[in-house]
């Protein structure tokens, strides 16, 4: 298999980086490094089959070339991350809407067969209640709902582009809903909060967290949501198809402050900071996330083979081999959130 990975320097590109390297495949790399890093790719680049070319998708001229050239597309280039969002709203319209436009234009101008996997995400369903987290609800955005819907609606957005497609020009595509995704290579710079919570711990610094941590979230091993993904491309009926991906379990973010703690043996204490301090007084805390995944599981009928216990313990064992001990990128956040 031939893979296309746009934004395959990021934390989910290159995680599916590795999959289809060790499965045997080739793969072709596309970031400009703005999020993704060159370091999470080093351990491949002697790897048969591997290739990165370091461009930005909204006006690299061998995109034509590379999409005729695969057999599965990956369209992950994006603007991520809360602290990048909110402080760049306007590369996350332009970035965003306009990368998976020229994708998708390429695909249908070449006549590629490849199938497609567009990145969309949970924050579509804004402040909706977790009940209503169903890919067949409507949804309700709107400019006032906070700071971060700009990524929601450039996300909408990528899901229409990626349907109308796919009815126009018979483009196999597959839109994917990821919540809370995580692994080895995420940062917990732009506002990630679980390799944030494991790094402190580890570097004996207050786990930051914003609001009072009532806040619930579902968190799902990036090797589970590459298992879900690649079991949807395989699945004819997935075709065209909006599909929820993730974890069912729901904790919340003060729980997951002392897993964390419990599970490193950390003495670092977790500070409450007020959420508009964290992320600004525009922004509105999302209570609840939780995917609702009967879509999911009716189409492949995946089983999660990883629990988030066994996430956190892999993370510690991955950031305890590569956290420098004075590690400046875990300090408070609060710095960074201006």
């Amino acid at each position: 298999m031939k893979a296309l990975i746009t934004g395959g320097a990021g934390f989910i590109g290159s995680n599916l980086v590795e999959y289809h390297l060790m499965r045997g495949d080739e793969v072709l790399v596309i970031d400009d490094l703005t999020t993704g890093l060159r370091e999470n790719l080093q351990e491949f680049e002697n790897c048969a089959g591997y290739r990165f070319v370091q461009a930005d998708i909204l006006e690299w001229n061998g995109l034509d070339e590379a999409v005729a050239w695969a057999d599965r597309i990956y369209h992950l280039a994006a603007v991520v991350g809360m602290f990048r969002v909110l402080a760049q709203p306007v590369d996350v319209t332009r970035v965003n809407v306009i990368g998976c436009e020229r994708v998708l234009e390429a695909v249908a101008r070449t006549g590629s067969h490849a199938a497609v996997v567009i990145a969309s995400s949970s924050c579509v369903y804004g402040h909706a209640a977790t009940s209503h987290m169903r890919e067949d609800v409507d949804l309700t955005l709107s400019p006032g709902s906070g700071g971060l819907t700009s990524y929601s609606v450039s996300k909408l957005t990528n899901e229409i582009q990626a349907l109308s497609y796919a009815q126009k020009y018979k483009i196999p595509v597959f839109v994917i809903r990821f919540f809370n995704t995580v692994g080895q290579r995420q940062s917990g710079v732009y506002g990630f909060v679980l390799p944030r919570f494991i790094q402190q711990a580890l570097t004996g610094v207050p786990l930051t967290v914003f609001g009072d941590g009532q806040q619930t979230r579902s968190f799902c091993d990036v090797r589970d949501t590459i298992g879900m993904v690649n079991a949807l491309v395989k699945t004819p009926e997935a075709r065209g198809q909006i599909v929820n991906v993730g974890h069912p379990r729901e904790i919340t973010i003060r729980d997951l402050a002392d897993l964390v703690r419990y599970r490193t043996g950390s003495d670092s204490p977790v500070e409450y900071v007020p959420f508009a301090i964290g992320y600004g007084e525009e922004v509105k805390q999302i209570t609840q996330r939780r995917p609702n995944l009967d879509r999911l599981l009716k189409l492949t009928g995946y089983q999660h083979q990883w629990s988030l216990e066994d996430t956190i313990d892999h993370l510690i064992a991955y950031y305890q081999a590569t956290l420098p001990r004075d590690s400046l990128t875990v300090l408070n956040l609060r710095d960074n959130a201006a």
